[in-house]
């Protein structure tokens, strides 16, 4: 048996350090757990509704929503997610809160015909869920969240087609509860061009906003309303960043730099965001991530982190993970509840606490209260009451009440023509007779 000590040294060196490795490791860990006990975290784009209509036509009485497992999304994950996903059972006696904000996404198909009304029914389902289980709480402010001791909800919905180029009901959305819109899905609404041109075909010769899309922009900042630039082009997005007057959120969306997809934000964008005091809510999606590549894990969805920390800084960046909108996620982020893992990654690239307290909440939670802002100091202002042209939006779905063809009342029971004599002289006789008595 060789005994040589020095032989030996290698090996227990390699031993040391791996020993070291595991410690630092767990220390960096559990430091991320605390941090989100500290900071819970907002998530800027959930979505669970859409999968509870594909896979249960929206009835919550057909499921357990704390344990469901055919949704990467449930209640007993999203309460594990604050603590990371090794430490599970560290949930209980802990004083922790996850904010969500629940997408009420409809297909863009639903364009020209029945949007309103899906997304009506998507945003029933959302305050339904908040009804039946006592750990949900649906909050429509930023004091709401501070002071909420649940899961707080809060209501977002994806894509401009959902009000019908009709700045009423985008009100009425509000009054619901909805506070923020995507402007497009990936499909073109009459006044906001989406970075997904070609998956439909609607309003292809669009290039950025409309005049009316101008008018949805103005009237959200008048409400309070955020406006969200995921899934809108370049275009749309930098007309958006020069006349808006709150801040903008990307609700899920990644850097352009790290992967070419339109789906991401270039850098001229992240720059101008920066002057806004506007957020990119990183998502977690695959494909818009990692352009190809066939490794995609927590590593990856950090480089992004990255990249806009250094173009637009730290405070212009949140998480919107899009769970239960897609279904490919990094390893390490499968389902809600990994989110530690990332924050413990970004830890061990050096950013630090109070960075990251702004990624988990207070960037949002900024972004929010000035919104909130705008809203109060535009009091003086009345509705909007513009309309969209209607040669902008004809469809065969689409009344138009503002030109109605001519139409004869028939003033006698029965009239297929033109009046008789006896009738016209009759008419003026009952006119007369009214004259008189009144």
């Amino acid at each position: 048996m060789n005994s040589d000590p020095m032989k030996l040294f290698p090996w227990l060196l390699l031993l040391i350090l791996d020993v070291l490795a595991f410690r630092i490791d767990k220390s960096i860990r559990e430091k991320a757990v605390e941090l989100m006990k500290q900071a819970p975290l907002i998530d800027g784009h959930n979505d669970l509704p859409l999968r509870l209509r594909i896979l249960y036509q929206n009835r919550l009485s057909k499921i357990n929503l704390k344990i469901l497992n055919t949704t990467v999304t449930n209640i007993q994950k999203l309460q594990s997610g604050h603590v990371g996903a090794q430490s599970m059972n560290l949930w209980f006696g802990l004083s922790m809160f996850l904010f969500q904000f629940w997408s009420v996404y409809v297909l863009c198909s639903a364009q020209n015909k029945d949007a309103v009304r899906l997304t009506l029914e998507q945003i029933d389902v959302v305050k339904r869920m908040c009804q039946i289980y006592p750990e949900l709480e649906l909050v429509t402010t930023s004091q709401g969240i501070a002071d909420s001791k649940k899961i707080a909800c809060l209501i977002g919905i994806e894509g401009g087609h959902s009000i019908d180029s009709s700045l009423a009901t985008l009100r009425m959305y509000y009054d619901l509860g909805v506070r923020y819109m995507s402007l497009t899905h990936t499909c073109n609404t009459p006044w906001a061009e989406s970075s997904s041109k070609q998956v439909h075909n609607f309003y292809p010769n669009l290039n950025g906003l409309s005049s009316f899309g101008k008018e949805v922009v103005m009237e959200m900042n008048r409400l309070g309303m955020m406006i969200d630039l995921s899934h809108t082009s370049d275009s749309t997005s930098r007309m958006v960043l020069r006349i808006s007057k709150a801040p903008v959120i990307f609700s899920h969306s990644s850097a352009f730099s790290v992967c070419n997809h339109s789906r991401n934000v270039p850098d001229d964008i992240l720059r101008s965001l920066k002057k806004n005091n506007g957020i990119v809510m990183v998502t977690f999606y695959t494909k818009v991530l990692a352009c190809g590549r066939e490794v995609v894990n927590v590593a990856t969805v950090a480089d992004h982190f990255d990249h806009i920390k250094k173009i637009a800084g730290s405070k212009s960046i949140g998480i919107g993970g899009d769970y239960d909108g897609v279904d490919q996620f990094p390893e390490g982020l499968e389902d809600v509840s990994k989110y530690s893992a990332l924050i413990a990654e970004l830890l061990r690239r050096g950013w630090t606490e109070r960075e990251l307290t702004g990624v988990l909440r207070e960037n949002l939670l900024r972004v929010f209260k000035e919104v909130e802002k705008v809203r109060n100091d535009s009091k003086s202002m009345n509705e909007n009451e513009n309309e969209i042209p209607q040669r902008e939006v004809q469809n065969s779905c689409r009344l138009d009440l503002r030109n109605p063809p001519l139409q004869t009342a028939n003033v006698l029971p029965i009239s297929y023509g033109s009046p008789s004599v006896v009738q016209t002289l009759g008419l003026m006789f009952i006119t007369v007779i009214y004259i008189i008595l009144h």
